[in-house]
């Protein structure tokens, strides 16, 4: 039994050493902001609210999640090779790291993600980033109370969605745990549940206008 045990326990932290090698580099104490989505394809507005998290919520680094699809959409995205280097074509920062960690470690769901992510690097401080619009509908996300629960949230505000996002589920929910914007930089230091709302100057580009414009073909069905 004991054995039984010690190998276990051998094998869970192997698996965790191997997970983190897969991770970008982070010092211990570091805040990490996470922003997830297709990009597909990224584009000027993604780093524009990314550079604007770094400064709005005293970020250390961002990681982009470039997933391998949306469990809420029907139809596939591009490859995730080919919006895995439009995206780093984008988004060139010292502070931002381009990934695909979910592809890497085998989740699917958000919450899934951010449970591994605490488990492999739990010296590192993460601060989960959406635009308003996904504000307006987390509620249909999996166990999208646990990410409330469990993880600080930095929203940006897009054209058109703010009153939307304001009088969604979520943020009903969690009026109670809300910062006011002008205490956007003590987000990353609160204990969840804790979010934030901001208000940016946005670029208004979308990922579908580009599609729409032919300036993304991919060969195949794909919806924002």
């Amino acid at each position: 039994m004991a054995q039984d045990k010690t190998r276990t326990e051998d094998e869970t932290g192997l698996r965790v050493r191997s997970l983190r090698a897969l991770l970008p580099r982070a010092a211990p104490g570091q805040v990490i902001g996470l922003l997830g989505g297709s990009f597909d394809p990224a584009h000027e507005g993604h780093a524009h609210i990314t550079r604007e998290a770094l400064r709005r919520f005293d970020l250390d680094q961002v990681w982009w999640l470039v997933s391998p699809g949306n469990p809420l959409k029907q139809t596939g995205p591009a490859p995730l090779s080919k919006r895995m280097q439009r995206a780093r074509q984008v988004m060139q920062h010292p502070r931002v790291a381009v990934t695909d960690i979910e592809c890497a470690i085998g989740t699917r769901y958000t919450a899934q993600t951010l449970q591994t992510l605490q488990a492999v690097r739990p010296d590192l401080r993460f601060v989960w980033l959406m635009g308003a619009d996904n504000l307006a509908q987390v509620d249909q996300w999996q166990d999208w109370r646990w990410i409330f629960d469990h993880v600080p949230i930095g929203v940006l505000a897009r054209p058109g969605d703010r009153a939307a996002a304001r009088g969604s589920v979520a943020a009903k929910t969690y009026q109670f745990a809300r910062l006011r914007g002008r205490e956007s930089r003590l987000l990353a230091q609160s204990v969840a549940p804790a979010w934030c709302f901001v208000n940016v100057a946005m670029k208004d580009v979308s990922s579908t206008e580009i599609r729409a414009a032919g300036g993304w073909a991919n060969g195949a069905s794909a919806t924002d």
